[in-house]
This record gives structure tokens, C-alpha cells and sequence, in this order.
């Protein structure tokens, strides 16, 4: 999967950090195991990012360089948190397959 600039520095930056490191990964297992899908997960969990990108460019130079560049133009997150979803929320169960037609089993 590849991240735009945006997600490469917000990613770096989380990897530099350890306590932020910790604070991602517990969000990410919170917020996936809220949500009804791994869609509606990474919605929510863009959303988040999308809070704390705006909160660190009150305080983090880099962050603050791309809000001043970007201005309140939001950027896109997704593709950071679908990556963050596959790596650390835990995996979800597939649907069995019905074996009288091969579809797959409601819950």
C-alpha cells in the first residue's frame, strides 16, 4: 500500500514517537472493534486522524508546515488508516460458506 506525503510524515512521526506509537495502536483496536465493518472503521478512523493532524499543526513543525501550505483544505488520511487497520487491529472473522450453494453464511 502506498501513503501520499502526508500519511509518509504522519507515519514517521507516530514511528518516532513511542508514546504516540502506543496511543495509535490502542485507537485503532478500539475503533475497530466499534465498528460494524473494516469500511466503517477506516471512516472513523480517518476522522480521528484527520483531528489529530490538525491538533499536531498547532505544535509540531512539520504538521504546521503542511496546514500552512494546505491551508483548511483537509487532506486525505485513508489510505494511512486502512494501513494502520490491517496491521494492527486484530483480524476479522470471514463469513462460513454455506455448503449447499457456496454463499456465504448471515450472522
Amino acid at each position: 500500500m502506498s501513503l501520499n506525503r502526508n500519511e509518509q510524515m504522519f507515519s514517521d512521526y507516530v514511528g518516532t514517537h513511542p508514546e504516540e506509537k502506543r496511543f495509535w495502536e490502542e485507537k485503532v483496536r478500539v475503533v475497530a472493534a466499534g465498528a460494524v465493518d473494516g469500511h466503517a472503521a477506516a471512516v472513523e478512523l480517518e476522522r480521528e486522524l484527520w483531528r489529530y493532524f490538525k491538533e499536531r499543526g498547532q505544535v509540531v513543525p512539520s504538521f504546521r508546515e503542511v496546514v500552512a501550505r494546505q491551508g483548511s483544505q483537509r487532506v486525505s488520511l485513508r489510505n494511512l488508516a486502512e494501513f494502520w487497520l490491517r496491521q494492527w487491529a486484530p483480524p476479522r472473522p470471514k463469513p462460513k460458506a454455506n455448503p449447499s450453494d457456496g454463499t456465504a453464511n448471515e450472522r
